[in-house]
């Protein structure tokens, strides 16, 4: 307005005042982020923790009794050079000290802390991508339901059905820090100015390299699996996207990739690049590349379209004509390509474990969809065409898989698959002390128990901190104890090599006639009973 013939600026009254009139607005991702956490949470404390959960609070609860010095996660046996004593491990085990909470509330309560530092992640490194505001909204959209209809349920993907399991995992975290990274990776490779050696801008930015170096050695130790995605995905945007290149811009990415290797190399607990080659791991994860088509085909059924038109774009941008050869200049196609590759070497080579890259392999197509779909209207047609194909795949996604984790049985008109519910085995934990041995044969005890704090004769799952020759006689002398015609003086050997003071057994089993009874399961039927250790 005027005054006198003065112009002045009208004063700016209420909250917004101190701010210069302008009120803040939150994103359509700060929105639709907030409830999906929301929901997220909620659904994933109303289903009781299983699976691999149990492996992860027998950790929290051995870094609680010894935090420099932990015994075997799940065995009565010493536990150095376990993968499972990461930083993000021993975090969890200073809170449980100083909070007194045992490891299967730690792992609860990590859930909805993972799944922050996953959304805030996948926020940045969609913007990395493409400034348009509703892309992130998309692709979290597409992350969570592009996948397939046959349930992909294994620690690293992202789908909501496997969220209901997953969100407390180490993996979960390490693949926010891995979008984390990415981001952090594709802002240095597009930055134009140039690079020097000298001088404080020179020393900040080396500095800024070796943080990101840290950052991806912290990967590394988390999980190791979702490393070499990581790494795969890091190389990807600087092929693409790094285009001045000189000693220093070298030098540079040269501070981030030793700063990873020393990250790595200093953590005391484990040894981080000993861990490649594990018969035993690697024999676990063969499944993985069982029904490929059927847990995946929704995911490329728009993606690889999307991932397409990023390929033919980046073509024409480095050659002005439409060059295949320059496809890879695309980081998304580059990542996916690579990935791919990976993916098949694991499975000609028989080391199936990188067969776990798959969960992060789907983010390219994922975010190719949802890049292409943000993209301000008038759409063209082949753009509405893709549109309509990735709401098909996504809804038909949500209805044989992913519903049933977000719509709880009373709420269900429809029968939704449900995600897994085991049993507690707090009624049995109540009279084992920590650390004493147990022989279980039921499947949901053996991957349960040790988290409460007793120890296994025999370790489920394969860790380098124990020789898998070692851990499979373990596992045959449990046979044998369990065997129709074992004899007491065979059974009295086994118990005093192990140390075993209790046997946890199914209905389907013949208890010992030297075994005491002292509680049972009316869920399961399980018994429990001491034996003389």
């Amino acid at each position: 307005m005027t005054v006198s013939g003065v112009l002045v600026r009208r004063p700016a009254r209420g909250a917004t005042a101190l701010r210069g009139g302008r009120a803040w607005r939150p994103t359509p991702y700060q929105v639709f982020g907030f409830l999906f956490w929301l929901v997220m949470t909620l659904a994933y404390w109303r289903v009781p923790l299983c699976c691999d959960a149990g492996q992860h609070a027998a950790v929290v609860e051995r870094l609680t009794a010894r935090l420099l010095s932990p015994r075997h996660p799940t065995a009565d046996l010493p536990g150095a050079g376990s993968p499972y004593y990461s930083p993000y491990a021993v975090a969890q085990g200073v809170f449980a000290r100083l909070t007194g909470l045992g490891g299967w509330e730690v792992v609860r309560l990590a859930g909805p802390v993972n799944l922050l530092v996953l959304l805030a992640g996948l926020g940045r490194l969609v913007r990395a991508l493409t400034p348009r505001p509703w892309a992130p909204v998309l692709a979290l959209g597409a992350m969570t339901l592009l996948w397939g209809t046959e349930r992909a349920w294994w620690s690293g993907y992202l789908g909501l059905m496997s969220m209901t399991g997953n969100l407390g995992y180490p993996s979960t975290f390490a693949i926010g820090l891995t979008f984390w990274a990415w981001s952090l990776t594709a802002a240095r490779a597009r930055d134009a100015r140039p690079v020097r050696y000298v001088g404080p801008s020179g020393l900040r930015g080396a500095a800024g390299y070796g943080a990101l170096g840290v950052l991806y050695g912290t990967i590394l130790l988390v999980h190791p699996i979702t490393s070499v995605a990581a790494a795969t995905g890091a190389f990807a945007f600087v092929a693409a996207w790094q285009r001045r290149w000189s000693r220093a811009v070298a030098v540079r990415w040269a501070v981030t990739g030793a700063a990873a290797v020393v990250t790595a190399a200093a953590w005391p607990y484990f040894d981080a690049f000993s861990l490649a080659g594990n018969t035993g791991v690697d024999m676990i994860h063969r499944r993985l590349y069982d029904d490929l088509a059927d847990r995946f085909w929704l995911a490329l059924l728009p993606g690889l379209p999307a991932l397409w038109l990023r390929a033919r774009r980046a073509g024409r941008r480095a050659s002005g004509g439409v060059a295949w050869r320059w496809a890879w200049r695309d980081p998304l196609v580059l990542m996916f390509a690579v990935d791919c590759l990976v993916v098949a070497y694991g499975w000609g080579s028989g080391h199936y474990t990188y067969g776990r890259v798959l969960g992060l392999t789907l983010m390219a197509p994922q975010c190719a969809v949802a890049v292409e779909l943000a993209a301000p209207r008038p759409w063209r047609a082949w753009r509405r065409l893709l549109a309509a194909v990735a709401a098909g795949a996504a809804l038909t996604g949500f209805l044989t898989v992913q519903a049933g984790a977000v719509v709880p049985r009373s709420l269900d008109p429809v029968g939704f698959e449900q995600p897994p519910r085991w049993p507690s085995y707090a009624w049995a934990a109540r009279h084992i002390r920590p650390g004493e041995v147990v022989i279980a044969d039921g499947y949901y005890a053996v991957h349960a128990l040790a988290g409460y704090g007793p120890d296994l004769a025999a370790p489920a799952w394969p860790d380098p901190a124990l020789d898998e020759a070692e851990r499979r006689r373990r596992v045959a002398d449990v046979r044998a104890y369990l065997a129709a015609g074992s004899t007491r003086a065979g059974r009295a050997a086994i118990v005093r090599r192990y140390h075993v003071h209790w046997l946890l057994l199914t209905p389907r089993r013949r208890l010992p006639e030297e075994a005491v009874v002292v509680a049972w399961s009316p869920r399961t039927g399980e018994v429990l009973a001491r034996v003389a250790g």
